[in-house]
């Protein structure tokens, strides 16, 4: 169900699973009798490199698989890949971001060999030329070069169990003729998406629990289509299109609900009881088309790029929420109110980019470019509210509709420049200035008295970069790197539309919610590409986050108190996160065992207050969040290599994370031990994985106010599954990829989710 009650990656924005790894293999060759050695992973000006041609888990892997342990890398749920520190890992191939949305791209790097990729790039703290926000990291999958004209492809297919049963399937194909590549991909499935909630606050003498089930099934279909033909030996033209679209009926919500009171004296007053059952209907769509040219300016590397793009995504949402009361005999089969909501949202956006890269002989790289982004957002919400009188009879409804939006244009421009001072010490500086100007406008009808309102927002940021990395000797490595970037609220937080779970309990979005600006500082220290250390500070202002907002008050059906409470979306405050850990990661035992250990702590400081719903003017108890947290943390891969040949692949991880504060409340410790087994058999491979083996992996969160104010989520995903794969490869491995191009809307696409 997309009605957010508490959206896992809300829980998880704050934390840093200590996602580092870092690899010393090296790769030996002999050439008329001198031994040479190839270092897998070192340290480069402004990234990490993975030279996975040198590493010998490479055969027999898909992308995701060899990602999961790359150095630096990790995923705590097989669909997301994290960089230590980071919030979000950004995709990128051959130096252009991926024109893929999140569920296409998960399936797209489970499905391509691992065999055609060269080397893997880690950059921690993106430059200026890179359009990432907030403290996102990237990843750059670097494809071999020299292959063969022909034809290749995969097929795959999983099945899932967890609560519920689900499968996938994919195909993929590519095509090489000369100057013509072709590359194209098909994917679907249909799965249930499970969840348990316990939702418990007080406030005074009153309680509210909700206990129940959200189960959400959906149906997904998408695929792309990219084509490159070469013009010249200097120049290319490519077009690339992707589509996805997802449905979700019968998404359901079924929630006990048990209202407490007590007298001064802690003794019990009264207890009633309801039942929420809400139902949604849900589609979604996913459409975009990139136009790129690259010119190749000289032999050094020297090139211009431009892209022209168009976005459309398409958003049909319809609920119907029930609050039941029990009858003479005790069932719950009496209405007390219903609210229908229909919720869409159509987003438009054409998109611009250009990137200038020239590069000199004395090791001086000089880039310049820029960006323009124009956008255009229509939520047209219409809420339906039905009560009911204590017999039961439906009364008139009370109608609330709103009408919202948002234009929004981005004008952006960067300046880089990259020196290779000795083969010691290089550096790299640059800033980026970006333009914003926004207009929201909200037509509203409430009770048929008509309100409009507009939101206008015009500012410019300067977002400055820079970097050195000094290899004091062969075996030690220093290096820095400061950021300046903002985050812009996603489309779907600026509808002001409000998402009815129980009849106290909903989630408000915001127009109001301003972009936020994040600080990020990193400082790495390697030896013997085995062994680091890695200190990182990340300060947020105005961070965007949901709040959680409680009030006591009268109802006029019952005379009787209860409470409401209303996640807000908003600007909270400021935000601290500071981190450090250690670790080792090596091979053993003639690289039978591959393994990675590290631990670290971070402490967190927080500072927010809020005591008004910004879009209603609501006036709610104050919530502060003034505390601090310092938390351990631990991971560990592994990869055991069974046989001789290569062909069975054993693998255990494990994660612990610390209890810390966030917005919410104080998040309870969690961990997860994840097992896996692969056997390669010549075109095919068999892959069986079960993640949460000890069902630890449930979030908590207990938040208790110095006012009295109480507030206490458990919600479990289910994550404990098991999952059976089978992917089978054919015709020409060694075709040559078509070029991965970055489309000038990837930086809208993101905001979309």
């Amino acid at each position: 169900m997309k009605t957010p009650i508490l959206i896992a990656a809300i829980f998880f924005s704050g934390l840093t699973f200590a996602q580092e790894k870092k690899q010393d293999t090296v790769k030996t060759k002999t050439i008329e009798g001198v031994t040479m050695t190839k270092q897998v992973f070192k340290k480069q000006s402004d990234r990490f490199v993975y030279d996975v041609a040198a590493s010998p888990v490479t055969k027999g892997n898909t992308t995701f698989d060899l990602l999961k342990q790359t150095p630096l890398l990790s995923t705590t749920d097989d669909k997301t890949l994290k960089i230590v520190g980071k919030n979000n890992a950004v995709i990128y191939i051959n130096g252009r971001k991926t024109n893929m949305d999140a569920e296409s791209l998960t399936q797209f790097l489970k499905n391509t060999p691992a065999e055609n990729i060269q080397k893997i790039e880690v950059i921690t703290v993106p430059g200026s030329e890179f359009q990432v926000e907030s403290s996102d990291g990237i990843i750059n999958i670097i494809l071999k070069k020299k292959m063969s004209d022909g034809t290749s492809g995969n097929m795959r297919m999983s099945n899932t169990q967890n609560k519920y049963n689900s499968s996938q399937a994919s195909f993929s194909v590519n095509y090489r003729k000369d100057k013509l590549g072709i590359n194209a991909n098909l994917s679907g499935g249909e799965n249930i998406n499970p969840q348990s909630y316990i939702l418990r606050n007080k406030t005074g003498n009153v309680q509210n629990e909700s206990i129940g089930d959200i189960d959400d099934p959906n149906k997904n279909i998408g695929g792309y289509l990219n084509i490159d033909y070469q013009l010249t030996e200097k120049s290319n033209l490519a077009l690339s299109w992707n589509s996805w679209a997802n449905k979700s009926y019968n998404s359901t919500i079924n929630l006990l609900n048990t209202i407490t009171r007590y007298d001064d004296n802690g003794n019990l007053v009264s207890t009633d009881y309801t039942k929420t059952k809400n139902k949604e209907d849900a589609r979604n769509y996913n459409n975009s088309v990139n136009l790129n040219y690259e010119l190749k300016l000289d032999s050094l590397g020297s090139k211009l790029n431009l892209n022209a793009a168009y976005l459309n995504y398409k958003r049909f949402q319809y609920s119907d929420n029930n609050t039941m009361i029990k009858d003479a005999a005790g069932d719950f089969t009496k209405n007390s109110k219903k609210i229908i909501q229909d919720i869409p949202q159509i987003i438009n956006n054409f998109s611009g980019t250009v990137d200038y890269i020239q590069k000199f002989k004395n090791d001086f790289t000089f880039s310049a470019g820029g960006n323009f982004n124009k956008t255009k957002t229509d939520n047209d919400t219409k809420n339906y509210t039905y009560p009911y009188d204590i017999s039961g009879n439906q009364l008139p409804s009370d109608n609330d509709f709103n009408h919202f939006i948002y234009d929004e244009n981005i004008y952006g421009l960067y300046v880089t420049f990259e020196k290779k001072f000795s083969d010691k010490f290089s550096g790299k500086v640059g800033t980026r200035y970006e333009i914003t100007n926004s207009l929201g406008t909200a037509d509203s009808w409430k009770n048929n008295v008509e309100s409009n309102q507009k939101i206008e927002r015009n500012y410019n940021n300067i977002l400055p970069y820079v970097s050195f990395n000094y290899a004091i000797n062969d075996k030690n490595n220093l290096s820095y790197s400061f950021s300046s970037r903002m985050r812009r609220p996603s489309f779907w937080e600026l509808n002001p539309v409000k998402n009815i779970i129980t009849e106290d309990n909903y989630t408000q979005n915001n127009p109001f919610v301003k972009a936020s600006s994040t600080y990020n500082q990193e400082l790495t220290y390697m030896y013997k590409n085995s062994y680091f250390l890695i200190l990182n500070h990340t300060y947020v202002k105005d961070q965007i986050t949901q709040v959680p907002l409680q009030r006591s008050y009268i109802d006029p059906k019952t005379n009787q108190e209860r409470i409401q409470l209303a996640y807000i979306r908003t600007n909270f405050g400021d935000k601290q996160e500071m981190s450090a850990m250690v670790g080792i990661q090596k091979t053993f035992f003639k690289q039978y065992l591959t393994t990675n250990f590290n631990v670290g702590v971070q402490h967190n400081t927080n500072d927010g207050f809020l005591n008004t719903d910004p879009t209603t003017g609501q006036v709610f108890d104050d919530y502060i969040n003034k505390r601090k947290s310092t938390s351990l943390v631990i991971q560990t891969n592994n990869t055991l290599r069974l046989d001789k040949k290569k062909t069975w692949f054993l693998g255990a991880n494990f994660f612990y994370v610390d209890k810390q504060q966030i917005e919410l409340g104080v998040l309870k410790n969690l961990m997860s031990l994840d097992l896996s087994l692969k056997k390669n058999w010549n075109d095919w491979t068999f892959a069986v994985n079960v993640n949460d083996v000890l069902r630890t992996n449930i979030v908590e969160i207990e938040d208790l106010q110095d006012n009295g104010n109480y507030n206490y989520i458990r919600n479990d995903q289910y994550r404990r599954n098991l999952t059976v794969s089978i992917t089978y490869n054919f015709g020409n491995q060694k075709v040559k990829k078509v070029r991965d191009i970055e489309s000038a809307s990837d930086a809208i696409k993101n905001r979309t989710r």
